[in-house]
């Protein structure tokens, strides 16, 4: 006990008698040093008293694919200043190979007695992946709030960047540079939100050969690997379903010796950190994270608040970022 109360103390700077205090529930302390004692026991893995245990704790579980995409900390970054300045402490929860799953990570944020959990990226947006842990939060009536497109039906609201229309904008930018033959790196053939974009290139082309839309996880070894097909298929511009895997085209074509961008154009999505300080910058889609970001915050603040909130799809414009990764078509 005495541990635990150096603890707690030392996280929220505050004395061991005040935490004492917290945790016997007795008067004298101010409400929001009471919630930063109880969220500090959560956050170091103690349980509440038996009394303190009916409340949620003010602990938002955010959970991520991966931290090796840029956008995900990017979002993280947006998502957590958000949450903080409404008193709720974000807990990351990141997927790693072989580590810890996302059901695994839903349990645990059960057990934490969180106010409500953020998605962005995760198995909801692959339709053949297992979903039954999103049906645990919802069947607790824990508040969710999902980032970019999911599959149907899972009762959540979401906030997404519309697929079609990056589509359709670094699509039209290829095309006016003169490229004919156009390819996609997609990720896997569940993934929604490539399927989305698939989907809008068909309807922009008027139609696409299978040969030249390629799958791929997202990575840039993955990119690398997919780019190498469509190059054999003489593709010469490169539509790309994140960044990590538009840098994997580059890389690509650099290793058969083609210049990008003035054999091989390549366009990216999420416009992530650095992508402006790459060789030569990318071309990308730019995901607005900023916007997003705070308006997943603000529907799960009204969904902790107790407010009815429409198991809808906010979605937000992306912009296209047009740098030196994207140039005419080659004339031979």
């Amino acid at each position: 006990m005495t541990r635990r109360l150096a603890e707690v103390a030392k996280k929220v700077g505050v004395s061991e008698a005040t935490v004492s205090r917290v945790l016997n529930g007795k008067p004298g302390v101010s409400e929001a040093t009471r919630q930063a004692v109880l969220s500090a026991l959560d956050v170091l893995g103690y349980e509440r008293p038996t009394q303190l245990r009916g409340e949620r704790a003010r602990l938002v579980g955010l959970v991520l694919p991966e931290l090796q995409n840029p956008i995900f900390p990017a979002f993280a970054e947006v998502i957590g200043g958000a949450l903080a300045q409404l008193g709720l402490t974000s807990v990351l929860c990141t997927q790693t190979k072989g580590g810890v799953s996302e059901a695994d990570y839903v349990e645990l944020l059960l057990q934490q007695q969180v106010s409500g959990v953020v998605f962005a990226g995760g198995l909801y947006a692959q339709a053949d992946a297992p979903h039954e842990h999103y049906r645990r939060l919802a069947d607790r009536n824990i508040p969710v709030v999902l980032v970019n497109a999911g599959i149907a039906h899972l009762g959540f609201p979401s906030v997404s960047c519309d697929d079609a229309v990056a589509m359709e904008q670094a699509w039209r930018h290829l095309a006016s540079l003169g490229h004919e033959r156009i390819g996609l790196v997609l990720g896997p053939s569940d993934h929604v939100p490539s399927a989305r974009k698939l989907a809008a290139a068909r309807a922009v082309a008027g139609g696409l050969p299978e040969e030249f839309a390629a799958r791929a996880i997202f990575s840039i070894e993955g990119g690398q690997a997919a780019a190498s097909k469509l190059i054999d298929r003489g593709v010469t511009g490169f539509i790309c379903a994140s960044d990590p895997l538009a840098l994997g085209v580059v890389r690509a074509a650099r290793r058969r010796g083609l210049d990008v961008p003035s054999r091989i154009s390549v366009v990216g999505y999420d416009d992530s950190a650095l992508m402006n300080c790459t060789e030569p910058p990318l071309t990308t889609v730019r995901q607005p994270i900023e916007s997003m970001g705070k308006a997943a915050v603000e529907l799960l603040s009204a969904q902790i608040a107790g407010s009815a909130v429409p198991a809808d799809e906010l979605l937000f414009e992306p912009e296209l970022v047009v740098r030196g990764s994207t140039a005419q078509a080659p004339r031979d």
